[in-house]
């Protein structure tokens, strides 16, 4: 027999898949593949090979993007026979059938839940590696504290998804901690997933510098953008930088602490500065700081444009730093809430560890139009 959770299960599964299909235009984009990969049949298709890669890397991008919602919807759809055979079965059967059918749709809400947001990372960078950048706020020892904490959440965190963090510049703290730290994640989906944690942290706690055990609040502002690619071109004229060479401190060994390989360009209009110490070879840091020095340019150019933008649509938020979207309350209770999708926490020692992603995913899912329906349900824990 089917439990009634097994169809209500069942209900959920096929509109959300129904939601997917039309969001996607799955029809449309399978009707484009077909008539890519058609054109790939001519004999003329690899007389221009850039072209034939640029051709192929767009059929992909299709793929990948509807192929998975084909194949559940199918499944889906084979929901449907199972119920049938279970109405039409003899007793033993229906309990046969009945048990298969819920150990199948129990393994199929999070499978869904990871193509519903495998489909929102749809931009144009999300499939990019990340920069990632930690700055303490005001407050000295508490907000360096703060950003090490932070640091060292998101290096677990990467961690956790099979991300690869690797440390690109530090600052540390006069005391204690980190006055600024620039991490490049990779990955696939790296900066999709990224993205979401753009914005100001706030801590408050007992403090473990102070002596006489107050509550403090600390502010740290996280900054993310996406690794510019070879397709993005920035040109910036050579007049337009200035380039300092110093020795390396912090994390690297005696190797990069002895040689002058640190790296700092600044780029003098728009006074952005860029550092990248990580490498014993100033070439190295020299290139990787101006790779990074291209994406905050791009970056800043589009936060630009999305500015321009909101003054005809109206108010959006803040799209860069300045905007607190999350709260970290270790006292007088432990609450982890997001401001921007309400999705909350009491597990704040496990969030700290990196358990991240049901902010993420709640913040990828609560700017998808779809997922306004009411018939949507979005799991906080």
């Amino acid at each position: 027999m089917v439990s009634p959770e097994t169809f209500n299960h069942i209900e959920n599964i096929k509109k959300r898949a129904g939601h997917l299909w039309r969001f996607l235009d799955c029809e449309q984009k399978l009707r484009e593949i077909e008539a890519l990969e058609a054109q790939m049949g001519d004999p003329t298709f690899w007389d221009n090979n850039e072209r034939a890669q640029k051709h192929i890397g767009k059929v992909n991008a299709l793929k990948r993007s509807v192929l998975p919602v084909v194949d559940f919807s199918k499944r889906v759809a084979d929901l449907d026979v199972m119920l049938e055979l279970i109405d039409a079965g003899s007793p033993e059967e229906k309990d046969e059938f009945g048990a298969e059918l819920t150990s199948q749709v129990e393994a199929m809400v999070p499978e869904i839940d990871k193509i519903e947001i495998g489909a929102f990372l749809n931009g144009q960078f999300d499939r990019n590696n990340a920069i990632f950048s930690i700055q303490a706020g005001a407050g000295g020892t508490e907000s360096n504290d703060w950003a090490d904490i932070l640091y060292r959440m998101y290096n677990r965190w990467a961690e956790r998804r099979g991300f690869q963090a690797e440390l690109m510049d530090v600052q540390p703290g006069d005391t204690a901690g980190i006055a600024k730290a620039t991490i490049l994640i990779k990955g696939e989906n790296a900066y999709g997933y990224c993205k979401a944690e753009r914005g100001v942290h706030r801590l408050v706690r007992i403090s473990p510098f102070d002596s006489n055990a107050r509550r403090h609040t600390s502010f740290c502002a996280v900054d993310v953008i996406a690794e510019v690619t070879d397709d993005i071109k920035i040109e910036i004229p050579e007049d337009e930088l200035r380039i300092d060479v110093y020795r390396s401190s912090g994390k690297g060994g005696q190797g990069v602490n002895t040689t002058d390989s640190a790296v700092r360009i600044t780029h003098i209009p728009t006074n952005t500065v860029v550092v990248c110490q990580n490498e014993r070879s100033q070439i190295k840091n020299k290139a990787t700081a101006m790779n990074v020095l291209k994406a905050r340019l791009y970056e800043k150019r589009q936060d630009e444009q999305r500015a321009e933008m909101d003054k005809f649509y109206g108010d959006k938020g803040e799209i860069g730093f300045g905007a607190q979207i999350r709260s970290y309350v270790l006292q007088p209770y432990q609450m982890v809430k997001d401001l921007r999708t309400g999705v909350s926490t009491s597990d704040t020692q496990g969030v700290l560890d990196g358990d991240i992603d049901r902010f993420i995913t709640g913040w990828l899912r609560a700017g998808c139009p779809r997922h306004r329906n009411k018939d949507i349900q979005i799991d906080e824990e």
